[in-house]
């Protein structure tokens, strides 16, 4: 399985994981010309911009380590592009991390990141 197969089988393992938790995922890999958002979800009334990671092994460290300060600007930019283009201001917005290492061909240990940073 190559690195593509490995982040949408992670992107589709976080979807089922967040629809459980009782969230309504709203839009998935939203793109601007500047980025792109994995997952746009709703908890209640708060829009929760989830980034998803999803690693082999952890040699260049975990799934959450990658999600790097330049990376949360990216996703806070990215965010506010969203809520513009949807008109959905004001509203409340968290960031979580859901990062997935994969520890074996059918198995992988997911941990969901709740308010992992704030927006930068």
């Amino acid at each position: 399985m190559n690195q593509t197969e490995i982040g949408q089988r992670g992107e589709d393992a976080a979807v089922a994981y967040l629809e459980r938790s009782g969230m309504s995922v709203i839009d998935r890999n939203w793109r601007d010309g500047r980025g792109e958002l994995d997952i746009v979800a709703l908890d209640g009334s708060t829009l929760v911009v989830c980034e998803v990671k999803t690693r082999r092994g952890t040699a260049h460290g975990t799934p959450e380590e990658a999600v790097s300060i330049a990376k949360q600007r990216r996703l806070t930019r990215l965010a506010r592009s969203y809520i513009a283009a949807n008109a959905l201001e004001p509203c409340s917005v968290r960031f979580d991390v859901v990062s997935i290492a994969v520890i074996g061909p059918d198995r992988a240990l997911l941990r969901h990141h709740r308010a992992a940073f704030e927006a930068v």
